[in-house]
């Protein structure tokens, strides 16, 4: 599992992806994790079996490596941690859920 800190500091480790499952309404209604590529949950074994050039080209960012650390967010987490099992079943061995997602995250945040 991921934890809030860890969330909070991927945008000093590019080598870390930090993943939203979330659909593109709860984003507008929400906001963003800073530094998180969203693929909605539907999307994501489709986005993660895109060729390297197409997945860049598609999100902006290199397609990751197997052993690169995946981190899955979504609202309150259940998401998340389907995202990561289906990341685990493709073959990332570094796939963890963000327990506290976008719930955790607003109210931490609320706080500082």
């Amino acid at each position: 599992m991921a934890t809030y800190e860890e969330v909070k500091d991927v945008p000093n480790h590019p080598k870390k992806y930090l993943f939203d499952v979330r659909n593109e309404t709860e984003l507008k209604e929400t906001g963003v994790l800073p530094a998180s590529i969203n693929i909605p949950l539907p999307e994501l074994e489709k986005a993660l079996n895109l060729p390297n050039e197409e997945f860049t080209k598609a999100y902006g960012r290199e397609k990751p490596s197997p052993d690169a650390v995946l981190i899955f967010s979504c609202k309150a987490g259940g998401r998340a941690a389907r995202a990561a099992n289906l990341a685990g079943t493709l073959g990332y061995t570094n796939a963890k859920a963000y327990a506290g997602s976008w719930t955790e995250w607003e109210a931490k945040q609320a706080g500082n």
